[in-house]
Order: structure tokens, then C-alpha cells, then sequence
């Protein structure tokens, strides 16, 4: 079976690197892929030996999907699967409320996000809506070892979050009951979604390091990106993935997720 991956970054390497082990073919675009997204021969020459087609890749600047820009005509014309790794930013700002996959989008801060996971949809892809994704190398555990962890002072503020080895056996079991798992969209998030300053003071004591202060948002001088990631507030459920994928999270909370990754980090020392 041959996989091809628009756009092969963080999440995508562990799809890949997860369907490898099971015997799949995987090419892919992205600075460490197979084959450039601009070279149209090449990318049209792979599709056409692909049983499956996954992009991760976000809208551009302008707003766009690009692989539906210049790819789209062709996937539409395909009866192969589809899937995109979208975001459960499309939900925007719930108050700390619980959304799932019958939740309006296009609400939020992120529009042109809620547009390309519309145009999925309409193509029949299976749409991946990920809330905050760590894993080794990107975790809480590395934002306090290099001094850029925050405790933001915003009372009732929650997120959820999602091991990065989770979306890929989601993405896994999706592909494999692609005859069973019907098209549209998935929410892969844990079970315990909870504010990002609990997550922040766990890691602190798994590596018995000083807990940050406190801070307004205004303090801790974040990003735009950053400061819009705290302007929202929800708890991501899970059940459709769980009922029509029968995927479970190996990390159900932070907690397995952080020791998983600290793990990790001791064996590649």
C-alpha cells in the first residue's frame, strides 16, 4: 500500500514513521520528503501509485490551502482516501465548554483554517481535528528546560492536547477501516483536558526545576500566536473517533504523555 504525505512535518513523520513499520509505502512533500510540492510532474506521477493521499499542509498567508489550489482538481477526480490534519481551532472560543464534531466552525480566530476543513470535507477526506500537539522534542518538558514556560493568570482557562503518537495510530486505524470509518471529521484529543499552567507545574516537578511566576499576558510579552491560542477556551470530546475508529489514547492525560517523553528522552541519550 502507498501512502503520499503534502507536507511532511511534525505530526506526519510520526504517520509516517507508524505506517512504515506496518509495511506501507510512504512519499512525501516537506523540506525532508521524496519529492517538491512545486515539481507538478512529479507530485501528479506519485498520486497516481497512491492508495491513500494525507495533507498536513496549513493556508498560507493569503488564506489559502495551497494543495487544494494547485492539487485539488486531481484529488477530486480520485476515489483514493483522503485525510487532513486540521485543527479544533476552527471551533473558536466555547467558554470552557465541551465541543465535538456537530459544533459549528468558522467562529473562531482561525478562518482560513475553517475553510480548507470545509473544502476536505466536501472532497470526502477524513478531517483530523487536533487541539494542542506535544511529543519528544516538543513538550512541556522542553519549554521548561530552555526557560520559555508560562503560567498565564486567566482563571476557568482549559485546553486540550494530543501526544503526537496518538494522532498517528488514530490516522492509522482510520486508514485501515477506510471501508468501515466513514468520511468526515474526527476530534483526536485526550481525556483530560485542563489549563496549560497544571500541565507546566507537572513538568516543573518531573524535572525538579523552579515553577515560572504567575503572569498576566501582558508580563509574559507572548507572541501573537500565542496570545490568540489564550484568547480561546474549550474541552475537545473525543467520542466519534473513539466509537467509529475504536481508537483509544495509549497517553489518556498529560501525565503518561509527559513520562512517555521523558522516556524517551533518557533512551536517546
Amino acid at each position: 500500500m502507498n501512502l503520499f504525505i503534502f507536507g511532511l512535518g511534525y505530526s506526519a513523520k510520526g504517520i509516517a514513521a507508524r505506517l512504515a513499520r506496518d509495511g506501507w509505502r510512504v512519499e512525501a512533500t516537506g523540506s525532508d520528503g521524496t519529492v517538491p510540492f512545486e515539481d507538478e510532474g512529479a507530485v501528479h506521477a506519485a498520486l497516481s501509485r497512491a492508495n491513500a493521499v494525507l495533507s498536513s499542509v496549513p493556508p498560507n498567508r493569503e488564506g489559502f490551502d495551497p494543495v487544494l489550489d494547485r492539487y485539488g482538481a486531481a484529488l477530486a477526480r480520485s476515489d483514493r482516501w483522503l485525510g487532513y490534519l486540521s485543527s479544533t481551532g476552527v471551533y473558536g472560543d466555547a467558554g470552557g465548554a465541551w465541543v465535538d464534531e456537530s459544533t459549528p466552525v468558522g467562529t473562531g480566530r482561525r478562518s482560513a483554517r475553517s475553510d480548507a476543513d470545509l473544502r476536505w470535507l466536501e472532497l470526502g477526506a477524513r478531517v483530523f481535528r487536533l487541539p494542542g500537539i506535544y511529543g519528544p522534542g516538543r513538550s512541556a518538558l522542553d519549554r521548561v528546560r530552555e526557560g520559555r514556560a508560562h503560567r498565564i493568570d486567566i482563571p476557568g482557562q482549559v485546553f486540550s492536547r494530543v501526544h503526537v503518537d496518538d494522532i498517528a495510530a488514530g490516522v492509522t486505524l482510520a486508514l485501515n477501516a477506510a471501508s468501515s470509518a466513514p468520511s468526515g471529521a474526527y476530534n483526536l484529543g485526550d481525556d483530560y483536558p485542563c489549563s496549560q499552567n497544571e500541565v507546566i507545574e507537572y513538568a516543573c516537578r518531573m524535572l525538579r526545576a523552579p515553577v515560572p511566576p504567575m503572569q498576566t499576558i501582558e508580563q509574559a510579552n507572548l507572541s501573537p500566536m500565542a496570545r490568540g491560542f489564550y484568547a480561546e477556551n474549550r474541552r475537545v470530546a473525543n467520542g466519534k473517533a473513539k466509537r467509529l475508529l475504536g481508537w483509544r489514547p495509549q497517553y489518556p492525560t498529560y501525565r503518561e504523555g509527559l513520562v512517555a517523553c521523558l522516556e524517551r528522552d533518557h533512551e536517546a541519550r
